[in-house]
């Protein structure tokens, strides 16, 4: 496997999103459960059937380009081109001298994001991501070593990856996170997406509030033809509510601010649903918490 990934990591972009391509549409006819519930997801947010034919080559575009962001050499800069749109709401937010939250749903190359940030961005702030670490070992070793790059650092799903996103920003730094993917039990709410009740993790706005961090929406569209990558950077569309506006009840303020989110990453999806992916299990139930 190592060998396979390594040679496709030196294929050129247009190459890899050639052959995910091919991969997409593979899995979709091989895995009817996927085929379904992809259907269904899109469905429920009113994509067309274009749309819905172009995320099934997204998602395989995506799971091939990661190997070229993964396993291209550290310390080496990012091989394609990254255009960015709205960088100057980044600069606002550093030059304000506090942390900065960076949210981005399952959509584009989410990878790209955190990489080009670092990239542009590190050297003044670092960055660091939440990820779910993989139940398979050899992939939790990769995830772990491609992700670790200079001004990057990341943080399992766990409760010690939450307090080590605490103590980034408190510091001052940044940190990434995908409000789309289902938390552990415990660390979401119960809120609509797309019209439909999703467990909803809580965990950004909490950091906002707790540290008067900056937050801001981020997402890496996928140019055509192998062009590389542009990163979209903008305020929520759906602002959090200032603390003064949130009812006292606990639950019922948290799930508010998981409103605000959904419907910020809802606002994002529709500008490219081709590129988001609905075939991701966004309506199961949550997981056992991890202690570390």
């Amino acid at each position: 496997m190592s060998l396979l990934l390594g040679w496709l990591a030196r294929r050129s972009l247009r190459l890899l999103h050639a052959l995910g391509a091919l991969l997409g549409w593979a899995v979709w006819l091989l895995a009817p459960a996927y085929r379904r519930r992809l259907a269904a997801n899109a469905a429920l947010a009113g994509v067309d059937a274009a749309d819905r034919r172009a995320a099934v080559a997204e998602a395989g575009r995506m799971s091939l380009e990661t190997t070229r962001l993964w396993l291209r050499p550290r310390g080496q800069p990012i091989d394609d081109p990254v255009l960015w749109d709205g960088a100057e709401w980044v600069d606002q937010a550093l030059a304000a001298g506090r942390g900065l939250v960076l949210l981005t749903p399952h959509m584009g190359s989410f990878e790209i994001c955190a990489q080009a940030y670092a990239e542009r961005f590190g050297p003044r702030q670092p960055i660091t991501v939440l990820y779910r670490p993989s139940s398979h070992a050899w992939l939790r070793r990769l995830e772990e070593a491609a992700r670790a790059r200079a001004c990057l650092a990341t943080a399992p799903a766990t409760l010690a990856g939450v307090r080590q996103l605490l103590r980034a920003l408190r510091s001052g730094q940044t940190i990434g996170l995908l409000p789309d993917q289902v938390p552990p039990e415990g660390m979401g709410v119960w809120a609509p997406f797309f019209g439909r009740d999703a467990y909803t993790m809580t965990l950004a706005p909490r950091l906002v509030r707790q540290t008067g961090a900056a937050l801001l929406a981020i997402w890496g569209e996928r140019l055509a033809r192998g062009g590389g990558w542009r990163v979209h950077v903008l305020p929520m569309p759906v602002p959090l509510a200032d603390a003064a506006a949130l009812p006292a009840d606990e639950a019922a303020a948290q799930r508010l601010d998981a409103i605000a989110v959904n419907r910020s990453m809802e606002a994002l999806i529709a500008q490219r649903p081709s590129q988001y992916l609905w075939g991701y299990h966004r309506y199961k139930g949550p997981r056992r918490v991890v202690a570390a």
